[in-house]
């Protein structure tokens, strides 16, 4: 598929409809033509297969083993108890379990192509949506996952639901395929004041979209809100980013940020991950106009010729920062811009455990590994806590960005019953647990075995490491260091790999490119230190690294700025020089140790 052909199958497709409604009612064949699963990726959907079985099939010259992912649309992570059992009965229909992502949404895995419109049926009348959940269009809008109940909080979740109202594609072929032409809001529109800016979702006559146009926009389109000093939702890997600033205790206005994402391509220097940029600062009253006017910039701009360089970071990157910031002020008549204000953050984690949330209230944030809801075998049994839960006392849920999972309104009187489902279960929340500090940020992707993108292991090879990196830290005494390992089994990043203080991109099978330098903030990108190391290899050159943090760190200093400080001393080293350096420094730390001891 020629990626100039993606641009002419959106054109063609009267608003994103194509042939999906005659290729699902035809359940004699197990797939679509690419060109179908093009389109399907804007109603929520990927086809896959699985590639532990792929080898063994083609030998033997059989079909693959075709499914469909499901991906659910929630502003903010935000789901009710009846929401989270209709997605827990749907399992039944994927692979048994589900997936929650650091975009805080909810993955179904291994849903067969005759199921699959009925799992988008349920799911739109649960109150939420798969609409815009993949695809070419502003995906699911993240935001601030605590659910603290003040007057900041409460905005940027309003936030999050203005933002996912006002950019859902509002051509019928959703709803006219998937709902049999039924209009079903979602819950976040039909709870929020209606935009003016949007026409009935489901009802808009076909042509151009008003927002998206014919060929809707050259890449997928990331948006998150956070909220100083917490950046959780990783504010600078998003395309657009917004900041709340706080005058006595309420948003005053939003700090725009641009351009941040992370995909990129093997040995190709012109692909790169980048971190966003400030942009301006507008009111809080003119944010989601100011917001639009920086999508349709990107869709004006974006390079449509060549796929890999068509996110909004190249977009910023080739226009320059303050080309975009006066094409992005041309398109707001009337409204006034600012400077951006000045943003710090401290932690990219979640603030696990018990805690209040200024109601009267509680919630309870759960770490769950690698945010797959499972009953595991010989471990915790995630999903029927959490449904215990959710039947027995009707309280909602939030998805974190570190794909854990918080239980928020929690009376008082009620906090014990949580904790004696949990622990029926096998769930302990960090607090209970003795994990390390790393171990309750460390995130990876889905990879294998369904992600078609998929170069090695990620979720499945991460906690194996994880556990050899616990050891390391216990030993060395720095269990609870803010550093943060991710691992994405591609170089696309979804695991977020690039900020990350040790971050690995898979090459090929049990093999990854191997980044160091980001942050436990975010707000820093990491330097490729190996082009390929094997999974053999990872825990010695892991070990080497972290021993000479514990041997010259400062005091107060954490891994990042230690990294930082000696990484870059004088002219900059290559990978290679760095690490004998390394090498060197640890040999004259110890004998000087030695002799110490002598």
């Amino acid at each position: 598929m020629s990626k100039a052909s993606v641009e002419d199958i959106k054109l063609t497709s009267a608003g994103l409809r194509g042939q999906l409604a005659e290729l699902f009612a035809d359940t004699s064949t197990p797939n679509i033509p690419e060109d179908s699963n093009i389109l399907l990726k804007h109603h929520g959907s990927y086809q896959q297969d699985d590639r532990d079985r792929r080898a063994a099939l083609v030998k033997a010259k059989q079909e693959k083993a075709w499914s469909f992912m499901i991906r659910s649309k929630m502003p903010g992570g935000r789901i009710s108890a009846k929401q989270w059992m209709i997605h827990d009965e749907l399992c039944t229909k994927a692979f048994g379990n589900m997936r929650l992502t650091n975009r805080q949404g909810i993955q179904l895995h291994g849903v067969l192509k005759g199921g699959l419109k009925e799992v988008i049926h349920n799911v739109c009348h649960s109150g939420l949506s798969t609409m815009g959940a993949c695809g070419d269009v502003v995906r699911n809008t993240m935001g601030p996952a605590a659910p603290v109940k003040d007057a900041v909080h409460a905005d940027t979740q309003r936030l999050t639901e203005e933002i996912s109202q006002r950019f859902l594609w509002r051509s019928s072929a959703y709803a006219d395929i998937w709902l049999d032409g039924e209009k079903v809001e979602p819950e976040w529109i039909k709870a929020s004041e209606p935009d003016p800016a949007v026409r009935a979702v489901t009802k808009a006559p076909e042509g151009d979209d008003p927002i998206y146009g014919k060929v809707y926009l050259p890449r997928k389109f990331k948006i998150g809100v956070a909220i100083q000093p917490c950046n959780d939702v990783d504010v600078f890997s998003q395309d657009v980013g917004f900041v709340p600033h706080v005058v006595e205790g309420r948003v005053e206005g939003y700090t725009i940020t641009v351009g941040g994402g992370f995909g990129m391509s093997h040995g190709q220097l012109a692909t790169r991950p980048f971190l966003a940029q400030p942009l301006l600062y507008v009111k809080r009253a003119h944010v989601v106009d100011a917001c639009e006017a920086i999508v349709t910039t990107q869709r004006d701009n974006g390079n449509r010729a060549e796929r890999k360089h068509a996110r909004l970071k190249y977009t910023v990157q080739s226009m320059g920062i303050e080309a975009f910031r006066a094409e992005v002020v041309r398109r707001l008549p009337g409204i006034e811009t600012f400077p951006p204000k000045e943003l710090k953050f401290d932690t990219v984690e979640d603030n696990l455990g018990w805690h209040e949330q200024g109601d009267g209230k509680l919630y309870c944030a759960v770490y769950v590994s690698m945010g797959r809801i499972v009953n595991c075998e010989n471990g915790p049994q995630y999903r029927s806590a959490f449904a215990e839960i959710a039947t027995r006392l009707d309280l909602p849920f939030i998805v974190t960005p570190n794909t854990n999972l918080i239980i928020a309104d929690v009376a008082p009187e009620q906090k014990e019953q949580v904790n004696a489902i949990l622990a029926k279960h096998g769930v302990v929340h960090a607090d209970e647990a003795g994990f390390t500090r790393a171990r309750k940020v460390a995130h990876a992707c889905v990879a294998l075995p369904t992600c078609g993108l998929a170069l090695s292991e990620s979720e499945r090879a991460l906690p194996g490491f994880m556990d050899q990196f616990d050891a390391m830290l216990q030993e060395l005494g720095i269990v609870d260091e803010p550093i943060l390992f991710r691992m994405t089994g591609c170089p696309n990043g979804c695991g977020r790999p690039y900020n990350a203080d040790f971050g690995f991109v898979g090459r090929a099978p049990n093999k990854w490119a191997m980044f160091v330098g980001g942050s436990i903030r975010g707000d820093t990108l990491a330097g490729l230190e190996f082009k390929s190391v094997t999974g053999e290899e990872i825990p010695g050159k892991v070990r080497a690294i972290l021993e000479a943090f514990v041997a010259e760190r400062q005091p107060g200093e954490i891994f990042a700025d230690w990294f930082a400080r000696t990484r870059t001393k004088g002219a900059e080293p290559t990978s290679e020089q760095f690490h004998i350096e390394l090498a060197e420094r640890a040999a004259k730390l110890a004998g000087e140790k030695a002799g110490e001891a002598g």
